[in-house]
C-alpha cells in the first residue's frame, strides 16, 4: 500500500478540482426534475467540467469487467447504488431519487463527490434513508483526523446507519485520491474503532457511504457497470473528498450550492 501525503500546493490545487466537482452538482441540481433523462444530464455536466477547463475523469474509465465507462456522470436511479450509465431510455419521474457522482481532473489533480436528489416530492420512509446517509458522511468526516484510524471513519458510518436498520454496502469503498482518481487506501463503510492504517495529516480520501434500505446485498447488471440493490429498494449515496488534518478534517468538495437550490428537504 503506497499512501501520498499532500502538500499544501497539492491541496489547493485538489480543492480547486473538487469545487469544480461541487458546482457542477449543483448545475446539475437545477435540472433534474421530472422528465428529464439521464443522458441530458451527462450532456449538461461533460459540457460545464469542460467550459471550465477540466476534464471528467469517469469518462473512459476501465472497467475490469467490461468496456471503459461511456459517459461524464454516474446517474444511479433509486435501486441503483452506484455506477449507473447514463442513457435516454431513463428518465425521471416524479418520486424517484437519483444518486449524482462526478470527478474532475484539473491541473493534474482529481476532484470526486456525490449527491443523491430527490425528483419532486419523495416518500418520508425515502426522505429518512437519504438524511441517514448524509449524516453518516458527516460522522465519518468528524473522525478523519490525524492520529485516528481508518476504522474510527468505518465504524462511524455503519453504526449510525445500522442504528436504523440499514444496509452497509461492503463490496465498494471510498478511497485515497490524489493525482490518480483511486490511490490507497480504501476507506470501507463499516469496521471497527482503532483499526486499520494510522490517519497523518495531509491524507486525502474520498469518504462515500453507500447505504440500502433494505438487505446489504448487490448485484452487477448486464452492462458491467450497474450496480442495483438485489432485494429491489432504494440505495442512497453521499461523497465528499477530504484532507485528514488536525484537530479537524477539511473538506474540499461542496455541497453548498445544491442545498442553497434544494433548501432544507429532509
Amino acid at each position: 500500500m503506497k499512501i501520498y501525503l499532500k502538500t499544501e500546493d497539492e491541496i489547493e490545487l485538489m480543492r480547486q478540482a473538487n469545487q469544480l466537482v461541487g458546482r457542477t452538482l449543483g448545475e446539475l441540481a437545477k435540472h433534474i426534475k421530472p422528465g428529464v433523462t439521464t443522458l441530458q444530464l451527462d450532456k449538461i455536466a461533460d459540457e460545464f467540467i469542460r467550459d471550465h477547463g477540466a476534464q471528467p475523469t469517469f469518462k473512459g474509465f476501465p472497467n475490469p469487467y467490461g468496456g471503459p465507462f461511456p459517459a461524464s456522470i454516474c446517474t444511479s436511479v433509486n435501486d441503483v447504488v452506484v455506477h449507473g450509465v447514463p442513457n435516454a431510455e431513463t428518465v425521471l419521474k416524479e418520486g424517484d431519487i437519483i444518486s449524482v457522482d462526478c470527478g474532475t481532473l484539473l491541473n493534474g489533480f482529481n476532484g470526486d463527490s456525490a449527491y443523491t436528489f430527490c425528483v419532486g416530492e419523495v416518500t418520508d420512509e425515502v426522505k429518512k434513508l437519504l438524511k441517514t446517509t448524509k449524516e453518516s458522511l458527516y460522522l465519518g468526516i468528524e473522525n478523519a483526523v490525524a492520529g485516528k484510524h481508518l476504522g474510527d471513519i468505518s465504524s462511524a458510518v455503519q453504526e449510525h446507519c445500522e442504528a436504523q436498520k440499514y444496509g452497509i454496502v461492503r463490496e465498494l469503498t471510498g478511497h485515497g485520491i490524489g493525482r490518480e482518481m483511486h490511490e490507497d487506501p480504501q476507506v470501507p463503510n463499516y469496521g471497527r474503532r482503532g483499526n486499520g492504517v494510522m490517519l497523518k495529516a495531509g491524507m486525502c480520501i474520498a469518504i462515500e457511504p453507500m447505504i440500502t434500505m433494505g438487505e446489504r446485498s448487490i448485484w452487477l447488471d448486464k452492462d458491467r457497470w450497474t450496480i442495483r440493490t438485489r432485494d429491489g429498494k432504494p440505495a442512497a449515496h453521499f461523497e465528499h473528498t477530504i484532507v485528514v488534518r488536525k484537530g479537524k478534517a477539511e473538506i474540499l468538495s461542496s455541497f453548498e450550492e445544491i442545498e442553497q437550490l434544494e433548501g432544507n428537504i429532509y
